[in-house]
């Protein structure tokens, strides 16, 4: 079972914020405007921490990402979210069903490896706004190829009409233990 030694994490109920200008986020990633796919909003989601969510129309988009940072500081100002998660149906591997990018420069980390709390985010605006045509959806999320730090999430989440149900799971490896000395 390819799920066996997963973790789950149960996501808070969302809340959707304001949503941004498209051609103002295209231009804190340094991306053609027509790389953003107008046919979902580019909005701040949270289940507990805020991310922008921005779809993309390709796998190319996501590749292009250049941060300027002078710019997101100052979109970031004006937003209860400090990070950027960016997302494409096109995927590195077939069996994935979205890549994703997280830039968190505000957090100290220029791009997140595997970002559990901003997938929920993304989990919930995925079944409001209908992405992959339905209110029900368990998926594979690839993260971290571009950085040389390939990271596979699952995500399930359902919308009844009342209230979301987000889980968003990984397999996670041990890259440090320590002990406390009192």
């Amino acid at each position: 079972d390819e799920q066996k030694d997963v973790l789950w994490m149960t996501q808070s109920q969302p809340t959707f914020g304001k949503v941004l200008d498209k051609k103002q986020v295209a231009d804190v990633l340094n991306l053609d405007e027509a790389y953003i796919d107008t046919r979902f909003p580019v909005q701040e989601v949270s289940t507990g921490l805020p991310v922008i969510l921005a779809p993309l129309t390709s796998l190319e988009a996501a590749k292009e990402i250049n941060v300027d940072k002078e710019k997101y500081f100052k979109l970031i100002e004006n937003t209860e979210a400090k990070a950027i998660m960016v997302f494409s149906r096109e995927t590195y591997h077939q069996d994935h069903q979205l890549n994703v990018r997280d830039f968190a420069d505000y957090y100290g980390v220029s791009e997140d490896a595997a970002t559990g709390s901003a997938n929920g985010c993304l989990a919930a605006y995925l079944v409001k706004y209908g992405y992959f045509n339905q209110t029900v959806i368990d998926i594979r999320v690839e993260q971290g190829y571009e950085i040389e730090r390939p990271s596979l999430l699952y995500v399930k989440a359902s919308y009844d009409g009342e209230a979301f149900h987000i889980k968003v799971g990984g397999k996670v490896e041990m890259i440090a233990r320590g002990e406390w000395i009192l």
